[in-house]
């Protein structure tokens, strides 16, 4: 399966993204902590060539500690590239970060002159959050539905930096369909772009391979269900996610795991690892 996701705000914002690159000293390519690798965007990687990158992996307080530390290694082992985790509770932490490995990877730019940074990455991964913590005050608008900012803006922070905040933009064709998958579940893509139980079913079968604790005590469950559909009659059933004759409707269960990842009240997991891990 492939999924074709681009509503046509994207296509602008590819094409500004294009127009912009070249006068940027940095990119910021923002990553869901829980999913680096599918949150991460060909056509930026693409567009940017060999720019200094600053991965910035959010929401790594919902994240897997040890997958973490494994994509961080991995992305700093690549040429002209840093990373680091970031989560909005260390707010002063993440501008001190920004700072200093902008100002390393940017020396061509010299002491008396302002780092460049341009903000890029998929919908729904932190980028205006991390805009807004850079600027200590709320610049762009948040939610945890894509596609919300739909247009650049650039503002210029208090040690003088140039920062441009542009839209959260996917390639046109996603021909990965785990990586799919992880986006929906994740929030990259709208639950009307791929049917829901599917992501559901998704999901649960990849806690069940790897956190099944985390479910088992979440969903307060006498022992680990043996497949997806299982967890999700386990769930609905004690959720009171029930139809006609007390039968489970899927999609409500579907529902209530996917929101319950997307809180982080599952626990800490992450959806993926490294190539070399």
């Amino acid at each position: 399966m492939s999924l074709q996701w681009y509503p046509g705000h994207m296509t602008k914002a590819r094409r500004e993204l294009a127009a912009r690159m070249p006068s940027q000293d940095v990119v910021l390519e923002v990553l869901d902590a829980r999913l680096p690798g599918s949150s991460t965007n060909p056509l930026i990687t693409q567009l940017r060539g060999d720019k200094p990158c600053i991965k910035v992996l959010t929401k790594a307080d919902l994240a897997d500690p040890v997958a973490t530390d494994a994509w961080l290694k991995y992305f700093r082992a690549q040429p002209n590239v840093q990373a680091f985790a970031a989560t909005l509770a260390r707010p002063d932490e993440t501008r001190k970060r920004v700072h200093e490995l902008s100002r390393g990877l940017a020396a061509h730019r010299g002491p008396d002159k302002h780092v460049r940074a341009l903000v890029a990455g998929v919908p729904n991964v932190g980028k205006s959050s991390l805009f807004n913590t850079l600027m200590q005050r709320k610049v762009a608008a948040v939610s945890d539905k894509p596609a919300v900012t739909k247009q650049q803006q650039t503002v210029v922070l208090k040690d003088g930096m140039t920062l441009t905040d542009s839209p959260g933009i996917l390639w046109p064709k996603i021909e990965d369909e785990a990586g799919a998958f992880r986006l929906a579940l994740a929030g990259s893509i709208p639950d009307t772009a791929i049917d829901i139980v599917t992501i559901g079913m998704f999901g649960a079968q990849h806690f069940l391979d790897h956190y099944g604790t985390l479910v088992t005590t979440r969903f307060k469950l006498a022992s680990v269900p043996p497949d997806a559909e299982a967890l999700l009659n386990d769930i609905g059933r004690r959720r009171g996610a029930l139809g006609p004759g007390g039968v489970v409707v899927m999609q409500r269960a579907a529902e209530l795991l996917i929101n319950e990842f997307g809180a982080g009240t599952l626990g800490r997991i992450s959806l993926e690892w490294p190539p070399t891990h």
